[in-house]
C-alpha cells in the first residue's frame, strides 16, 4: 500500500502543478492584456511530460473548477480533454523533442479543439434544425472563427510547452514511468520486447479494452435514454400545468349562456370580438402555445366557437365544422358527453400535437363547450434533443476521464504485469545454474505490488518457478549420478570396456530384430591364450596388463564401441549394419596382428598377446536367438584354438 499510496501523491501532485501553471497563464493573459488565453499552458505541459492521465486530470479539473465561475466552462470540458489526449499522445511520439516537428503538432491540436469546441458550440444552440445544412455552415462558421482565435493561443502554449521540457531534467522525465506502475520499472529491452509479439497478451488487452469501451458506451446510452425520457415527461407533465391555467383563463373569459349566440353569429354577436382579444392575449401570454381554440363536441364534428389564427394556419369561421380526428375517436363518448379527457398526443393534419381539453360548463353543470390548447411535441423533442445535447457535452469530458482512468488501471495493474510475467517465462533459460539464477532474480527484481489477485499470480509463479528450478537441479544432478551408476554397471573395471551386462542388453536387441524378421550381424569371439603363465610367472599385475593389452588390440580392429569383456580372458565383438560386410576383412586383420606379435622377439611376455579368433554370422535358418550364433562363434573358437595349439606341438 506504501507504493500504492506515493504513486497516488505523485499524481496528485502532477496534476495540482499543472492546474496552477493554467491559472497562472490566465492571470498573466489578463494582467497584461494579451491577446491569447494561456489557459491551457498547464494542460500541455503536463500531458507531454507526464502522458495520458495527468493531462486528462489536469485538463478535465480546471475545467470543474472553472465551471464555479463560469457554468458554460463545465461544457467545454471535452475540449480540454481531448487536447491533453492529441498532446500526451504526439509526445509518446517524440514530436515534443526536436523543433522541427513540435511546429506539426500546432495544426494538429488546434484542429482538434477548434472542432470539438465549435461542435459543442452547435450542440448548445437552440437551433431546431441541428441535423440540417445550416447547422453545418454554423459549424463550419464557428469552426473558422475558433481556429483563428486558437492559433495564436496554442501555438504560444505548445511553444513554451516545449521550451519549458527541455529544462526538465531526464531523471524526473523517466518517474514518471512510474507513476501508477504496481511493480518495478522494466527495462527497455524488456518494454520492447513485451509490446511485439505477444498475441495472448495483446489479445487480452484488446478483450479488457472492448469490454471497458462496451460498458461505457452502454452506460452513456442508457443514462441518455433515462435523461432524455424524465425530461420529455417532465416537459409535458409542465405544459399540462401550463394549459391548466391557461384554459382555466380562457373558461373565465367565456360566458356559458351565449356559446349557443356565438356559434349562430359569429363576430356579429355583441362582446364576440372582446373575447377574441382576450383570448389572444391569453395565448400570447405563453409562445409554447401552437393552436388555441373554443369547440361545441356534436354528434357531427367539432363545432367552432373561436378559433385563434396562427402565422401559418388560418383560423375556421365561428359556427364551421371540423371533421374529429381519428385520435379521438376512443374519447368521443366522453366528449359527448360533457366529461374531462385526457391529454392527447396526436400526429394529424396540424402537426405533431399535444392536445389538452377543458369542458366549458353552465351553471346547472352542464358541458356547453370545450377550451383547447395545442402545444408542438416537435418544439418538445427539439428542446429534448438540445437537453440530450448539453448532457452529452457535459458529461463527455467525464466520460472520456473515467475511461481513460480505466485503461490506466488496467494496464498498470493487470496488462503490464502478465506481460512482465510471460516474458520472464518465455525467456527462461535451463542452460546452465548461473543462467538459472540469473532468471530467477529477474522474476524477483519486478517486485508486481498490486496487493491483489495479480500479486498472489505473481507470487505462485515465483515460488514455482523457484521450486522447478530446484527439482530441475535435483534431476540433473540424479541424472547424473544415474548415468555415472549405468555407466559403472555396463563397463569393465580393469580394461575400461563394456562388460558382459552390457553385451546382454545389446544382443537384446538383436533376439528383438530376429522376432521381427529383420536381423543381420555377426558375433566374433576372442579367447586370451597365455593368460595364466603370465600370471604364475610374473604375477597378477602383469596378468592384467596382458589382459588391457588384449583389450586394446581387439578394440584397434573392431572399434571400442563394438567390444565386449564378457569374461575373465574372453572378450567378443559385434558387429552389424556397415561393418558386417568388412568381419572378414576384420577377423583375418586380427589373426594377422597377433601372429606378427608372436614373432616379435622384442617384446616382453605380457605385450605379446595371444588369442584365439571364431566367427559366426546369424543364419535365419538355424538361429533363433542371438545366443545360438554366439555359440557357433565360441565353437568356431574353439576350433582355432585347437588349431593353434597343434601348430605349437609339431
Amino acid at each position: 500500500m506504501i507504493n500504492l499510496d506515493k504513486n497516488f501523491f505523485k499524481l496528485v501532485m502532477i496534476c495540482a502543478v499543472g492546474m496552477i501553471l493554467n491559472v497562472v497563464g490566465v492571470i498573466i493573459a489578463e494582467k497584461f492584456n494579451l491577446p491569447v488565453y494561456l489557459d491551457t499552458i498547464g494542460t500541455i505541459f503536463i500531458a507531454a511530460l507526464g502522458g495520458y492521465i495527468p493531462g486528462i486530470s489536469v485538463g478535465f479539473f480546471t475545467n470543474l473548477i472553472g465551471a464555479s465561475f463560469d457554468e458554460d466552462e463545465l461544457f467545454y470540458g471535452m475540449v480540454s480533454v481531448l487536447l491533453a489526449v492529441i498532446t500526451a499522445f504526439l509526445a509518446k511520439r517524440g514530436y515534443y523533442e526536436k523543433f522541427p516537428k513540435i511546429l506539426w503538432t500546432i495544426p494538429a491540436t488546434i484542429l482538434v479543439t477548434s472542432f470539438s469546441g465549435s461542435l459543442i458550440e452547435e450542440m448548445l444552440s437552440l437551433s431546431n434544425s441541428f441535423n440540417s445544412w445550416e447547422s453545418l455552415v454554423k459549424i463550419w462558421e464557428h469552426f473558422l472563427q475558433h481556429f483563428s482565435n486558437e492559433l495564436p493561443d496554442k501555438s504560444l502554449a505548445i511553444m513554451i510547452s516545449f521550451f519549458a521540457l527541455k529544462f526538465v531534467p531526464a531523471s524526473i522525465k523517466e518517474s514518471f514511468n512510474t507513476v501508477g506502475k504496481m511493480q518495478a520499472p522494466v527495462s527497455s529491452e524488456m518494454r520492447r520486447a513485451i509490446n511485439t509479439n505477444n498475441k495472448f497478451v495483446s489479445s487480452l488487452r484488446d478483450k479488457m479494452i472492448l469490454t471497458l469501451m462496451s460498458i461505457t458506451v452502454v452506460v452513456v446510452v442508457f443514462i441518455s435514454f433515462i435523461c432524455y425520457s424524465i425530461y420529455r415527461e417532465s416537459a409535458i407533465e409542465e405544459r399540462k400545468r401550463i394549459a391548466d391555467g391557461i384554459i382555466s383563463m380562457v373558461v373565465n373569459e367565456i360566458n356559458p349562456k351565449r356559446v349557443d349566440e356565438f356559434l349562430e353569429k359569429g363576430y356579429q354577436a355583441e362582446g364576440y370580438k372582446e373575447v377574441e382579444r382576450e383570448l389572444y392575449k391569453i395565448r400570447a401570454s405563453n409562445s409554447d402555445i401552437q393552436f388555441l381554440y373554443v369547440y361545441k363536441i356534436m354528434e357531427d364534428g367539432c363545432h367552432v366557437v373561436f378559433d385563434l389564427e396562427t402565422a401559418t394556419v388560418e383560423a375556421s369561421e365561428p359556427g364551421s365544422i371540423e371533421e374529429f380526428d381519428e385520435s379521438f375517436e376512443e374519447l368521443l363518448p366522453d366528449l359527448l358527453a360533457g366529461r374531462p379527457i385526457r391529454p392527447i398526443i396526436n400526429d394529424d393534419k396540424y402537426g405533431y400535437l399535444l392536445t389538452i381539453y377543458k369542458p366549458v360548463y353552465n351553471s346547472v353543470g352542464q358541458c356547453v363547450c370545450y377550451a383547447g390548447i395545442d402545444f408542438s411535441m416537435d418544439e418538445i423533442n427539439n428542446y429534448g434533443r438540445m437537453f440530450i445535447a448539453k448532457v452529452i457535452a457535459l458529461f463527455s469530458g467525464a466520460v472520456i476521464f473515467i475511461f481513460a482512468l480505466g485503461l490506466w488501471f488496467i494496464e498498470n495493474n493487470i496488462i503490464l504485469p502478465v506481460k512482465t510475467m510471460a516474458y520472464c517465462a518465455r525467456n527462461f533459460s535451463y542452460d546452465s545454474e548461473t543462467a538459472r539464477k540469473k532468471n530467477i532474480e529477474h522474476i524477483k527484481s519486478l517486485k508486481i505490488k498490486t496487493h491483489d489477485e495479480i500479486e498472489n499470480l505473481y507470487a505462485a509463479f515465483l515460488k514455482t518457478t523457484e521450486d522447478s528450478t530446484v527439482s530441475f537441479e535435483n534431476f540433473r544432478k540424479a541424472k547424473i549420478e544415474v548415468a555415472v551408476m549405468d555407466k559403472l554397471a555396463h563397463t569393465d573395471s580393469l580394461t575400461g570396456l563394456k562388460n558382459k551386462t552390457a553385451y546382454v542388453k545389446r544382443t537384446a536387441q538383436f533376439d528383438t530384430d530376429i522376432a521381427e524378421g529383420k536381423a543381420a550381424f555377426a558375433i566374433i569371439m576372442i579367447d586370451v591364450n597365455y593368460l595364466k603363465r603370465v600370471n604364475d610367472t610374473y604375477g597378477h599385475e602383469y596378468g592384467n596388463i596382458y589382459l588391457i593389452n588384449a583389450g586394446k588390440l581387439v578394440c584397434s580392429v573392431f572399434g571400442e564401441e563394438n567390444v565386449y569383456r564378457v569374461g575373465g580372458d574372453e572378450f567378443v565383438a559385434v558387429l552389424d549394419e556397415e561393418n558386417l560386410s568388412k568381419s572378414v576383412e576384420l577377423v583375418e586383420t586380427l589373426r594377422g596382428m597377433i601372429n606378427k606379435l608372436q614373432r616379435d622377439s622384442k617384446l616382453e611376455a605380457w605385450e605379446k598377446v595371444s588369442a584365439a579368433v571364431g566367427v559366426a554370422y546369424y543364419d535365419e535358418l538355424q538361429d533363433k536367438t542371438a545366443d545360438d550364433v554366439f555359440k557357433r562363434a565360441d565353437a568356431d573358437m574353439y576350433k582355432n584354438k585347437l588349431a593353434m595349439k597343434a601348430v605349437r606341438t609339431t
